[in-house]
Parts: structure tokens; C-alpha cells; sequence
């Protein structure tokens, strides 16, 4: 059976190059919070499109010997919700319902005498979610996460983390905000997979080295120049051995010099031979460390290799664009579901024709060769040109693969087969390519981000300037809540409001919410999203407050309280244990 399969043990070589694929899997917490658009019906989305295949296709690949060695980030907050006691039912549910639209709409196509190939799609959508219904009941007991950590187990894949709820780390105003996001995706991680996590998906890849900092925001706290601890150095204090980082900014990096095996540094400019030029020409299909000219390097970066990765990503250029492919944009009135193939992505949705199954998967199979093809020769024109390690990192989001791009997953499936059988190269996790290269140059990173123009302008824009004023003022209240009632004075209940208050800003620091208002996905959600979050943490302070100077709290307080909790319980355990730590 495909799930007893184990690839534990597995030697790795540096000889031959390897490839990266990392998959970036997050959605914000959206449980609980509405259904459609944006709420549950999203993440029943990302299950049924995007996780359950890709778990299906890495079972389906070990059954014939072959190990997909994926590198996997899976957010904490995501976690929280695919773990949540409320979200089996609420996903058989949600096929349960879209099985039942497919097949009103198979009965009204031929009602209405459509042609016969929208009436196919239609059966083939009412059967893909019995089956996934099925899949998730029978095969996975219902626990999508416990499938993830299974093929972490047999050496399928590897998992990293996130920030807890994917806050943008450059931007918060306080380092010990980003300690909190990493504290608690560590132990978050540990519960849910039961190991402490090697790598870290900074989110965004939102970088910042160490330096006096200040916002230019009018928020008076920190508008004063103030050292901020560089995000390398608080990864190390959480022992993260490596990041992926955007090509941008690796061209834009400084190198430093050259660390031997007993961590002695070499400056750049004594350094000579291959050495040197490797750190003259840096390139992203080298592993670097990334430090400072007065800091230790022990945290390594790996880059995301642009050219290559643009051919799969890029809905114009790229594969998904293909006429045969299952157009994303044009959905039928009554169900939502999806009928026609892309055609002509520049053309109005009236011109759409129907898709045919069969091709799309012809096409995808054929993409697949196409592209480990392409791979194989990039690494071969790096293999002529150094004696190094050859390390080709592809990260994507999740997301592309079954929901943006729905034959993703057999594309990817048929690149790995390929990679397999290539006598040029072999499918690494990040951590056994870390093993192996062992990372010595050592590089200073720019400020940086993968988003346009590899800067903060997709989160600290006009549009979202005052969602920072809002969150930099909570961060501050918060600091200054906590020093003027020391934990020492706290009751039980003084300590259940903290971790409330806690959940909210961790809430409200997601990232989403500002990517969301500044590319119009939507606007709205977002903004209502973090101006709720916010308002509920202002509040759940005031009670705070009025608990540490009276000892009393009202009736109403106590049910809001308990409200808040029952809606957004997540990370209990690991925010008990920050605040034990925060205590101390």
C-alpha cells in the first residue's frame, strides 16, 4: 500500500545537482468567519484542489519507488485551522453540496440541449468530490494534517514553518512582535508534527538585516531611531538553520567573506581561487550564509531561481496560460464551477469554449517533460561552469498547483517522474541539501521581499498606511500593558484575557490583509477582516485593564470573552508557553 512506503535514510549526493521544490502553503484564518466568498468555502477549497492532490500524488509516486523529496512550508495558522475539531464535518459538507450542484448542472445541460462535452465536465465534477469526500473520510480518517506529517515520517517530504499567522516581519514595529510570530510557529510546529523544524518560510520572504530603525508613520513610539535585531539573528535564537530568499535580492546582496568548519571568517578581499570568485559572482544556484560584517553567520539562504520558475508560474508566459487548461476566471452562474478551458487568455469570457478533460491532461503531461527538460539543462549549464554544489530552488505557492493552474498537480507529478529517471539530477528537500553543500560564503542581504519590485510597496502603500498606524499603535499598548502590570500580579483571569488579547494582534498582523486591499482580491474582506481583529484586541486590553485595577469584570465582558475564544481558538498552548517565557 502507497502509505507505508518509507524513503527514511536516504543518501544524498553533492556530486550530482539537485533540485529544490518548495511549495508555500497558507491560507489566513478564515474559519469561523463567514463561508463565501472568502471565509470556510476558501480553505474547503485549497483542500479539495491543492492539498489532497498533492498528497495523493506523492502517495501514488512512492507506490512506484519513487520519493517526490518536496519541501514543504505549512503555515501555523493554517494548521490551526486543517486541525480544528469543526473542519472534517464542515468539508464533507462543503463536497457533499458541490457534488449536488455539479449534478443540478449535468440535469439543466442537458435540459437545455448543451453540448456534450459541458455535460462531461459536469459528471467529472460530481464525481471529483464524492471521490475527494470519500478520499478524506475512508484514506485519511479525516485528518489532512496527520497525512502531511505521515509523509514528513517516511522521508517523503519535508515541512517547514512559517510565521504563526504570517506577519510580515520587516514592517512590525517591535523585534519582540517577530518573536512572538517565530516562538510560537516553532512549538506550533512541534505539536503538530512532532519535530522541532529546520527551515523557515519567511513570509513574503519579507527580509530585513539589523539596523536603527524607525517608521515614518505618525505613530510617536517609534518614530524614533531604535536598533532592530536582523531577522537571521532571530531565527539562530530559535535554531532555523535556512530561509528562501527572492533572486533580487541575492544580486543586490554584498558578499562578506568565506567561514571554514571552525566558523573563522575570511574577508572577501583575502579570499582567492574558487572561493573568491564564487563570491564575486553570486548566483542563485548557490547556497549562501547570511551575516553582517560584526555578526556570526549560522543561518543559511537559499535563492529562488527566477528564469526557471517563471515558466511555471506565469499565467501569460507560462504554462497555465495554455489553451487546453481549465480556465480559472469563467464559472457558471448557478454553481460557481468551472466549464470551459482557457482558449485564448487574452479573450473576453463570451468566446470560452468548453473543456475537455483528456486534453488538459495530455497537455499537462507533455508540460511536464517539456519542463524537467529545461531544468536538466539549466543544471547543466551550471555544472560546466563551477565545481560547486549545483542547487536549482523552485519555490512556489501551493495554491498554483490545483486551484490557480487545476492540472498543476498532474504537471508537477509527471516533472517528478522525469527528475527521477534523469541521470543529471535528483529531487532534494531543503534540509538534505543544506547537509550536503554545507554553506560557507558568506553574504549580506538587502532589504527585500518577493513582491513587485522586490520591496515593502504590495504591504505599506496608500492604500494600506493605516492599517500599520492602527497595528504599531496595538503593539505598543500591548508593551506598555505588560509593564505596568508585571505577570507576577497577574489572576488565572488577568492571564486568560492576555492570551485573548494575544490572538487578536497575531490576527491582525497577517499579511494577507494588506496583499488582499492592495491587489483588490478582496478589499472588502480584508479590511473588515483587520479592523475587527484590531477593534477586539483594543477591547479585550480595556478589560484587561479594568481587571488589573479592579479585580472585576461584567457579565458582558465575560460572554464576549468567551465568544472571542470559542471563534478564534487557535495556539493555546503555545501562547501560554510565550507568556511563561515573556514572564520570566
Amino acid at each position: 500500500m502507497p502509505w507505508r512506503v518509507s524513503f527514511t535514510g536516504v543518501v544524498i549526493s553533492s556530486h550530482s545537482p539537485m533540485v529544490c521544490f518548495v511549495l508555500h502553503t497558507h491560507l489566513p484564518y478564515v474559519l469561523h468567519h463567514g463561508a463565501w466568498p472568502h471565509g470556510s468555502d476558501w480553505l474547503c477549497e485549497a483542500v479539495a484542489e491543492c492539498y489532497m492532490p498533492l498528497i495523493n500524488m506523492c502517495d501514488r509516486l512512492a507506490d512506484d519507488g519513487i520519493r517526490a523529496g518536496l519541501t514543504l512550508d505549512i503555515s501555523p495558522i493554517l494548521c490551526e485551522q486543517l486541525a480544528h475539531q469543526d473542519f472534517p464535518a464542515l468539508f464533507e459538507r462543503y463536497c457533499a453540496e458541490h457534488a449536488d450542484l455539479a449534478k443540478a448542472d449535468a440535469a439543466l445541460f442537458a435540459e437545455q440541449g448543451a453540448e456534450p462535452e459541458r455535460i462531461a465536465v459536469a459528471t467529472f465534477w460530481q464525481q471529483w468530490y464524492e471521490e475527494c469526500a470519500e478520499t478524506f473520510r475512508e484514506v485519511y480518517d479525516r485528518d489532512i494534517v496527520g497525512q502531511f506529517r505521515r509523509l514528513q515520517d517516511a522521508g517523503i517530504i519535508e515541512i517547514m514553518t512559517c510565521g504563526a499567522t504570517h506577519g510580515y516581519f520587516p514592517l512590525l514595529a517591535e523585534d519582540e512582535s517577530i518573536y512572538r510570530q517565530v516562538e510560537i510557529a516553532v512549538r506550533a510546529h512541534e505539536r503538530h508534527f512532532g519535530r522541532h523544524p529546520r527551515g523557515i518560510w519567511l513570509p513574503e520572504c519579507a527580509y530585513r538585516p539589523g539596523y536603527p530603525w524607525r517608521t515614518f508613520l505618525p505613530v510617536f513610539a517609534y518614530s524614533q531611531l531604535q536598533h532592530r535585531e536582523s531577522i537571521e539573528s532571530i531565527l539562530q535564537r530559535h535554531s532555523l538553520q535556512y530561509f528562501v530568499s527572492d533572486e533580487g535580492a541575492l544580486s543586490a546582496s554584498r558578499p562578506l567573506g568565506f567561514v571554514d568548519e571552525r566558523g573563522n571568517r575570511t574577508p572577501t578581499e583575502q579570499t582567492v581561487g574558487t572561493v573568491r570568485q564564487r563570491l564575486e559572482h553570486l548566483s542563485a544556484m548557490d547556497v549562501y550564509r547570511v551575516g553582517s560584517a560584526v555578526a556570526d553567520a549560522t543561518v543559511s539562504v537559499f535563492t529562488r531561481h527566477t528564469q526557471t520558475a517563471l515558466q511555471v508560474w506565469s499565467g501569460s508566459s507560462g504554462y497555465p496560460g495554455d489553451a487546453d487548461y481549465l480556465d480559472f476566471h469563467k464559472k457558471f452562474s448557478n454553481s460557481a464551477l468551472r466549464y470551459w478551458r482557457v482558449t485564448d487568455n487574452k479573450a473576453d469570457m463570451a468566446y470560452k469554449q468548453p473543456y475537455v478533460r483528456e486534453w488538459a491532461v495530455h497537455r499537462a503531461r507533455e508540460h511536464g517533460r517539456h519542463y524537467a527538460a529545461l531544468i536538466e539543462q539549466t543544471l547543466h549549464n551550471r555544472r560546466s561552469q563551477t565545481d560547486a554544489p549545483v542547487v536549482l530552488t523552485l519555490p512556489f505557492d501551493t495554491e498554483l498547483f490545483g486551484h490557480w493552474w487545476f492540472e498543476g498537480p498532474l504537471f508537477l507529478e509527471e516533472v517528478l517522474r522525469c527528475i527521477h529517471a534523469s541521470p543529471l539530477a535528483h529531487c532534494t528537500t531543503l534540509g538534505e541539501c543544506h547537509d550536503v553543500v554545507h554553506p560557507d560564503c558568506v553574504i549580506a542581504l538587502p532589504e527585500s521581499s518577493w513582491g513587485k519590485d522586490g520591496d515593502h510597496s504590495v504591504w505599506m502603500n496608500e492604500q494600506t498606511q493605516w492599517t500599520w498606524e492602527r497595528e504599531y499603535q496595538l503593539e505598543y499598548r500591548l508593551r506598555a500593558l505588560f509593564e505596568k502590570h508585571p505577570q507576577y500580579r497577574w489572576t488565572p483571569q488577568m492571564r486568560n484575557v492576555a492570551r485573548t488579547i494575544i490572538r487578536q494582534i497575531l490576527l491582525a498582523q497577517a499579511s494577507d490583509w494588506q496583499f488582499l486591499i492592495s491587489t483588490f482580491s478582496a478589499k472588502d474582506y480584508a479590511e473588515m477582516r483587520f479592523h475587527n481583529h484590531v477593534e477586539d484586541a483594543k477591547r479585550c486590553c480595556d478589560i484587561f485593564e479594568r481587571l488589573a485595577v479592579t479585580g472585576l469584570v461584567t457579565e458582558d465582558s465575560t460572554a464576549y470573552l468567551r465568544e472571542l475564544d470559542e471563534r478564534d481558538n487557535i495556539f493555546e498552548a503555545e501562547i501560554d508557553l510565550y507568556l511563561a517565557r515573556h514572564g520570566s
